[in-house]
């Protein structure tokens, strides 16, 4: 039906042409509209009236941009809409439509002032410009005293024109009402209608949807739809002449910079993000409970492993790292290794003069019987060279060592071990070191006790002692040749390398390849690797419980959304871009696992001292980059689990999002 306009009227800023929209019913389609032709002009006051069902607020939605047609044409401006993508239809309801609705669509957490200020956040507008014309609006609205209320302290025409406020914001050229006296008493109703007809006396396009004819003889034209079709269009009144802006009513907030718009959206949607976790604390504590427990195990768990190894290293540095044990014979197990007298000093020290040789010890060895006093045990009699502790990370409890002058003169000293103290001299209080005992029948002065130390393979209750090998060659075993020399691999050398030096190098002195090579490099690499494998199995499980609390946060994460569809389609209605509920849902979802990836290193640091008061020696060694490392994984899991409920967020249809609220 065509509408009933004066002739010669300017272009109409708002024209629809067969507009149709069907809803699906079952197997079929409903038809909310039924091929609507409409045209407003700039200026009117139009009033959309029809029984409930009958499709005006189906229309209210599409002329508003909040709902596509489904078939038909509507252009604005002479802008055709379905040729504008979801974020260019945002900028036309941030741009020139305002939206004043019948359940008010507040927001919860926010103040009277941020409730009007938001549209003019995603207009851009800067900080000073917007809170500047927000509190002009509510100041002419009579909510001068209200500004930091939130809507829960408002009684119902406050909040209308709280609304309305937030529709005015931006300066828009349409303001659509929908019913917006239909929550309101008689008084209230009368003030929000009276302001409308302020704001169209102004020049303000009002389009008012109502089912109460008393509403609509406010406005000028009526228009009557019935299933979806307009049964009537009239005119009822001429317009009103154009008012100046009353005193006092601020312009427009101006556009702020690209980079400080988007750092002012940033902020907003930082802070809806704490207003929400706080609102919902239980929620947003069980959520990160996941991510507290994995980011915490995977610290704790790196830094076991790093203290592990350390351990692992530290005991195994007790044995000698890095070092080779050069036997005379082919192999081990060579029944005539015995009979090679080819390996002595000289080869030590040749050995000495290498590059990649920290230390060097010769070694001799027997058993002799130890005597001291009435006492006397079987032990094992080692012929060593000074460096051979050093070499073998041996530690002393007690005395010193022998060095370089007491193996030149042969010296009557020894070193004795635990198992020897304790056998001989654990009835001297004064303590062994200064005693003479006697080895075999040669007798020694004790000048040191080593600590209980393990051996290369595992720990002996036997006692033995360590005497400088030129002692023992000269006075005990009469011989010139080596049971074995003892080599310690420079730690920048591979010692598999070093190994097959030394082959080289000795082959070449003794014509021919007559000694084997114990590595006991091969030891700790084999413990190592197994610790490594044992670390990398434990944070395997770790990670799991990370992948874990990141699906329960993508979970709560879309109960959130589900919740705050409302929210959603209110941000939308006022010109929210995708991007924007985009990046508020998942500023959220990161700030959930960033704190509690804090938190969770918090508790790993809180085990840590807890373990190294209690624990069995083993201290938990941290890593800066295992810290950071796991701060990244919080915020990637964040991101990457909150992005699929951001995503559903953000693809909201504006008009589905406010009916379900």
């Amino acid at each position: 039906m065509a509408s009933d306009t004066p002739a010669g009227a300017a272009a109409p800023l708002i024209a629809l042409e067969g507009v149709r929209r069907d809803y699906p019913a079952g197997e079929g389609v409903v038809a909310a509209l039924a091929g609507v032709d409409l045209e407003i002009r700039a200026g009117e006051m139009v009033a959309i009236v029809g029984p409930s069902g009958s499709g005006k607020s189906t229309l209210m939605n599409i002329l508003g941009c909040l709902d596509r047609p489904t078939a038909g044409r509507y252009r604005i401006a002479g802008r055709e809409t379905a040729t504008l993508d979801p974020d260019a239809l945002a900028a036309l309801r941030r741009e020139r439509f305002g939206f004043v609705f019948q359940r008010y669509h507040l927001l919860a957490e926010l103040s009277a002032l941020g409730n009007v200020e938001m549209p003019a956040i995603y207009a851009g507008a800067t900080p000073a410009d917007r809170k500047a014309r927000a509190a002009a609006l509510l100041g002419r609205l009579g909510m001068a005293d209200r500004l930091g209320h939130r809507p829960g302290q408002l009684s119902g025409g406050q909040q209308q024109r709280v609304s309305i406020a937030r529709a005015l914001v931006n300066g828009a050229d349409v303001v659509f009402a929908d019913e917006p006296t239909g929550a309101l008493d008689r008084a209230s109703g009368e003030e929000v209608l009276t302001i409308l007809d302020e704001l169209n006396a102004e020049g303000t396009t009002v389009v008012v949807v109502t089912h109460d004819m008393a509403v609509a003889r406010r406005a000028e034209r009526i228009v009557e739809i019935d299933d979806g079709v307009v049964t009537a269009d009239r005119r009822v009144r001429d317009g009103r002449a154009r008012r100046p802006d009353p005193e006092g009513a601020a312009a427009p907030a101006g556009p702020a910079s690209r980079w400080r718009a988007a750092a002012d959206r940033f902020r907003e949607a930082l802070r809806m993000a704490l207003l929400a976790m706080n609102a919902h604390r239980l929620r947003t504590v069980l959520t990160m409970l996941g991510i507290v427990i994995g980011i915490a195990s995977v610290v704790c768990v790196v830094a076991l492993g790093e203290g592990t190894r350390r351990k692992v290293l530290s005991d195994i540095a007790s044995l000698g790292t890095n070092t080779l044990e050069i036997f005379p014979g082919k192999d081990f197990g060579d029944v005539r290794s015995a009979k090679v007298k080819t390996l002595v000093v000289a080869d030590a020290r040749a050995l000495a003069e290498q590059p990649f040789v920290a230390g060097v010890t010769p070694t001799v060895s027997t058993n002799s019987t130890l005597r001291h006093g009435a006492l006397e045990v079987s032990a094992m009699i080692n012929g060593v060279g000074e460096q051979y502790f050093d070499v073998k990370g041996t530690k002393l409890a007690d005395g010193r060592f022998f060095d370089g002058t007491s193996v030149a003169t042969m010296a009557q000293e020894v070193v004795i071990d635990e198992n020897t103290r304790k056998a001989l001299f654990a009835d001297v209080a004064e303590g062994a070191v200064g005693r003479t005992l006697l080895v075999g029948k040669v007798p020694f002065r004790v000048i040191g006790v080593t600590k209980a130390q393990q051996s290369g393979f595992g720990s002996s209750a036997n006692p033995s002692v360590y005497l400088p090998y030129t002692t023992v060659q000269a006075r005990i075993l009469g011989t010139t040749t080596l049971r074995s020399i003892t080599v310690r691999v420079d730690d920048d050398t591979d010692t598999a390398l070093a190994e097959q030096a030394v082959i080289e190098l000795l082959g070449r002195r003794h014509g021919a390849k007559d000694v084997f090579i114990l590595n006991t490099d091969d030891i700790r690499r084999t413990i190592t690797s197994t610790t490594a494998v044992l670390t990398l199995l434990i944070a395997a499980i770790a990670v799991i419980s990370l992948i874990v609390g990141g699906i329960g946060v993508m979970n709560i994460m879309l109960v959130s959304v589900s919740e705050r569809v409302g929210e959603i389609g209110v941000r939308m209605a006022v010109g929210a871009r995708r991007s924007d509920i985009l990046q508020q849902f998942l500023i959220e979802a990161v700030l959930v696992c960033l704190i509690g990836g804090l938190l969770g290193i918090g508790v790993a640091l809180g085990f840590g001292a807890v373990f190294a008061a209690f624990g069995p020696g083993i201290g938990l060694v941290y890593s800066g980059t295992a810290i950071a490392a796991a701060v990244v994984c919080s915020t990637l899991i964040g991101v990457g689990f909150g992005w699929l409920p951001a995503r559903n967020a953000a693809r909201l249809d504006p008009v589905a999002a406010l009916s379900r609220d």
